[in-house]
C-alpha cells in the first residue's frame, strides 16, 4: 500500500510531534487500520514533505513524529491558472480535482451568463471551503506538496479587467485555430473555460477585447469539465516537461 500523505496546515520541522487533523486521523486509524509505527508523509503546502511515523492513536486522535525532510517537487515547470465558469454540482468538483492532478497553480471560479448560480453569505463561504477541501485531498492523492489557490468567485467582467497572469487563452468551439497550433511564449498561462452551454457571444467578444486568445479543441463539442481537462493536458504536451515552448 502506498504511504499515506496528510496535509497539515501549520509550520513543520524535523523532530516535531504533531496531532493530525481529526478527519485524517479517522481515515488512518478507522479506515486504513494503521497503528503506532506506521509510516506517513506530511506536508503543509509550502513545498517539500516530511517522512513521519505514527506515534499514538485512539478512536478520534492520532499523533505523528516528523523524522526527515524531503525537498521533492512535482510542480509543472510553468504556471497555469484555470479561470473556470462555475458549473453545476459534481461537475465543478470533478474539474477542480482533476485540474489539481494536472498541475494548475491557481483556480478562479467565475460567474458568467450561463454559469451555475452561487449562494451568498455563509453558504458561499461553505462552498468555497468545500472546493478548497477538494484541492487538499487531490494534492494528498497525487503527490503535490504545494496547494493551488482557489480564489473567491468573481464576475467574468471584473476578472477580465484585472491585469493578466501571463498569456490568456479562452476556449471557443467556433475558434478557427486549435490550441495545438498556437505559439505559446514562455511564461505563465491562463485558461478561461465557460460553463455548460459555454460563454455567450458577447462574453467571448469581451474576452477577445481583453486580450484572450480564442482556441478550439477539435470538431466535437466537449462538456465543460471535459474541455478544461483536455486543454490542460494539451498545454502540458505543448510546453513539455522542460517548459520550452514548441
Amino acid at each position: 500500500m502506498p504511504i499515506p500523505r496528510v496535509h497539515l496546515p501549520q509550520p513543520l520541522a524535523v523532530g516535531d510531534e504533531v496531532t493530525l487533523p481529526e478527519a485524517a486521523a479517522h481515515h488512518l486509524v478507522r479506515v486504513l487500520r494503521l497503528g503506532p509505527g506506521a509510516p506517513l508523509r506530511l506536508f503543509n503546502g509550502a513545498g517539500g514533505e516530511y517522512a513521519a511515523v505514527l506515534t499514538a492513536v485512539d478512536k478520534r486522535r492520532a499523533r505523528a513524529r516528523l523524522q526527515a525532510f524531503d525537498p521533492r517537487e512535482v510542480e509543472l515547470p510553468f504556471r497555469v491558472v484555470l479561470a473556470q465558469a462555475v458549473s453545476r454540482g459534481d461537475r465543478m468538483d470533478l474539474t477542480l480535482q482533476k485540474a489539481v492532478e494536472l498541475g494548475v497553480a491557481a483556480i478562479v471560479p467565475l460567474r458568467s451568463a450561463r454559469s451555475a448560480p452561487l449562494p451568498t453569505g455563509e453558504r458561499l463561504a461553505r462552498r468555497l471551503a468545500h472546493w478548497r477541501g477538494i484541492v487538499v485531498s487531490a494534492c494528498e492523492q497525487c503527490g503535490r506538496n504545494r496547494l493551488p489557490e482557489v480564489a473567491a468567485p468573481i464576475d467574468l467582467d471584473a476578472w477580465l479587467a484585472q491585469p493578466p497572469d501571463g498569456t490568456r487563452l479562452v476556449l471557443d468551439p467556433e475558434a478557427g485555430r486549435p490550441l495545438r497550433s498556437v505559439s505559446l511564449a514562455a511564461g505563465a498561462l491562463t485558461l478561461l473555460v465557460g460553463p455548460e452551454g459555454g460563454l455567450d457571444g458577447d462574453e467571448l467578444a469581451r474576452a477577445g477585447r481583453a486580450g484572450c486568445v480564442p482556441v478550439g479543441l477539435g470538431p466535437r463539442i466537449l462538456r465543460t469539465e471535459t474541455a478544461a481537462l483536455v486543454a490542460l493536458a494539451q498545454l502540458q504536451l505543448l510546453r513539455g516537461e522542460g517548459g520550452d515552448a514548441p
